[in-house]
């Protein structure tokens, strides 16, 4: 059932009552270390539609799964001198330990000692365990380009990655700087692209068509049925994030959401499969 979802995603816009799409957000956060293989592992075995994750990239060029450019030492753990991701080879960052400890802001989230940070394509190398997709954002800084290959490069990084895994028609690529959106499109039209948005109240067609994307991913405060509305009229499918609580999952779904990505998804499964 969510595989035949995940296809229908690909070509069509829900329907009224169709099944909302499950992405997992850093893998699952809520419970084991984000953007780790084994946070994408259990949200597979979960049965998510798709695994959300962040991009950063070495000092010398590998794609690795990250949310801040430098290392976060709230749960990782490594050697003295930079914290930077892009001022170490891949050698010097897998010194690092991501599962230490325990993210202290989720209670539930258990520690995975030993657990390094991966490489893009070993996380794509999950994709044989099921019918998933990903959600992939390049984490990149229009005011820090200290942090990141420009954008041209980037995008053509996280491409050839993509296409060596001959995974285009099961990725998406996501951003708040379009820039990288941009120059993906250019170098892969047919891999999907979604506009991350947070901010004041803005028309989301239009932040769609400037980052020539066909999804648009507000923050899911933003979320309103009137907004949904207009985005599916455009032919936009419309991915809130990043949404943990019950009543924030039925007022999305209320509103007519294709997806929503959560840190949670085990218990927005329940949550959804209890409405049918």
């Amino acid at each position: 059932m969510r595989a035949l979802a995940v296809f229908i995603m690909l070509t069509s816009l829900q329907a009224a009552g169709a099944e909302i799409l499950v992405h997992g957000h850093r893998g699952a956060r809520a419970v084991l270390p984000e953007n780790t293989i084994p946070a994408f592992e259990y949200a597979i075995s979960l049965g998510v539609d798709v695994l959300e994750l962040d991009l950063a990239v070495t000092k010398d060029n590998v794609v690795v799964a990250s949310h801040d450019p430098t290392m976060n030492e709230k749960f990782c753990r490594g050697p003295a001198g930079t914290r930077v991701i892009r001022e170490m080879t891949l050698e010097q960052l897998r010194r690092w330990d991501c599962g230490a400890v325990a993210n202290p802001d989720y209670p539930k989230q258990k520690a995975i000692p030993g657990t390094r940070v991966p490489t893009l394509d070993e996380v794509l190398s999950l994709a044989g365990r099921g019918s998933f997709h990903f959600n992939i954002e390049t984490k990149i800084f229009a005011d820090q380009p200290q942090y990141t290959p420009g954008p041209e490069e980037f995008a053509r990084l996280v491409v050839e990655g993509v296409r060596r895994h001959k995974l285009e028609s099961r990725v998406i690529l996501q951003s708040f700087d379009f820039r990288t959106l941009h120059a993906a499109a250019k170098l892969a039209p047919e891999i999907r692209r979604a506009a991350l948005y947070s901010g004041p109240p803005k028309d989301w067609v239009a932040l769609a068509r400037e980052a020539g994307a066909s999804i648009i991913s507000p923050q899911y405060r933003l979320v309103t049925a009137e907004r949904v509305k207009a985005a599916h009229a455009a032919g936009l499918q419309v991915v809130p994030w990043t949404a943990n609580e019950s009543n924030d999952w039925q007022r999305l779904v209320s509103a007519g959401v294709d997806a929503i990505i959560t840190d949670d998804p085990e218990t927005l499964l329940r949550f959804l499969n209890r409405r049918k």
